[in-house]
């Protein structure tokens, strides 16, 4: 029966906490530059924005990226929910609109029965849908373990493309989505234990969040994902030459999220996010726990912006470069 089986055991590790480390991934594509094209590269490599931009024209630029990753939940068609809003908000970040998408699954096809992987196509349909997004085909590949994602084409006004290096100091800093659905996640994997508040957290699309921005003039921010609040914050403030500073008391939890992290349900990946973040961080008296909070790794994260947006939370502000490039207060 497709109902009893718990898709989070086929995982390594689950959802975005899968990612390589982020020290490892800048030591990889340290010296590669973009292959040459006709069209202007207007955001590549250079500091690990969320989303490749070229300019079409003077009022329109395409925005493409791909992300997919292990299951996150054991229910199929939350897990394709999950992903397909994941990989949307990579265009959502850049003040984008998605346009159409193509699947990418990997499927033990010997192993877990296809019915299965329906739900999780189904579920990844249904939030396109969602977006206003064409889910058209894709691409399957027979793996040792299953994987799901989209690679996403959207477009944006060039003009209000929101970058990481669009910071200005004086500038308040606002989450859209509270944190912590990474440590919920691995107590789900763990114990089987459902957060309902964190499937809903990361199956809400960050369109609305991505528009109000727009509209508010915001032109500096990322999403939040794998690599932790603290992760995405610093290279926010690295590619700005900014110092990003964070009021740990204001920063959004999920309920649960902090017994979460006191029953000991902290994954790998958020561990090396805090190991990576360490030499360039002023934490003060911040204790162990809110560190690990502030480092967990998001799946399906709210978006980091520079001003702030209806719904939002501010968590801080922009400062002019200091000793650290991030510092919790």
């Amino acid at each position: 029966m497709t109902d009893r089986v718990r898709l989070t055991e086929y995982a390594r590790g689950g959802g975005c906490a899968c990612k390589i480390p982020p020290g490892e991934l800048e030591a990889m594509v340290a010296g590669l530059g973009p292959a040459t094209g006709t069209a202007e590269l207007l955001v590549g490599l250079d500091h690990g924005d969320d989303a490749a931009v070229v300019r079409l024209d003077a009022r329109t630029g395409l925005v493409t990226t791909a992300d997919f990753f292990t299951p996150v939940v054991d229910d199929a068609y939350d897990w394709g929910r999950i992903a397909a809003a994941n990989a949307l908000s990579d265009v959502y970040a850049m003040g984008g609109t998605p346009l159409v998408a193509i699947n990418l699954l990997c499927w033990p096809r010997d192993t877990l029965p296809l019915e299965l992987a329906r739900e999780v196509l189904r579920g990844g349909q249904d939030v396109a849908r969602e977006a206003g997004c064409h889910l058209a085909g894709g691409h399957s590949v027979d793996d040792d373990g299953p994987k799901y994602g989209l690679a996403v084409t959207g477009l944006v006004r060039p003009d209000e493309l929101i970058t990481l290096d669009a910071g200005r100091a004086g500038l308040p800093l606002s989450l859209t989505k509270p944190l912590g659905v990474g440590v919920l996640n691995t107590r789900h994997k763990a114990t089987g234990e459902v957060s309902a508040e964190a499937v809903a957290s990361m199956t809400t699309l960050n369109r609305d969040a991505a528009r109000a921005a727009v509209a508010a003039g915001i032109r500096c921010g990322t999403d939040v994902t794998g690599f932790g609040l603290l992760g995405h914050a610093s290279k926010l403030a690295r590619a700005s030459g900014l110092t990003v500073a964070i009021d740990a008391a204001r920063v959004p939890y999920l309920p649960g999220a902090r017994q979460a992290v006191r029953d000991g349900h902290v994954s790998g990946g958020t561990r090396r996010n805090l190991d990576w973040v360490g030499p360039w961080t002023g934490f003060g008296s911040t204790g162990e726990a809110d560190r690990l909070l502030l480092a967990d790794a998001q799946t399906s994260g709210g978006l980091l912006l520079a001003g702030e947006v209806p719904g939002g939370t501010v968590i801080g502000e922009l400062l002019p470069r200091g000793g650290s490039m991030v510092v919790v207060r």
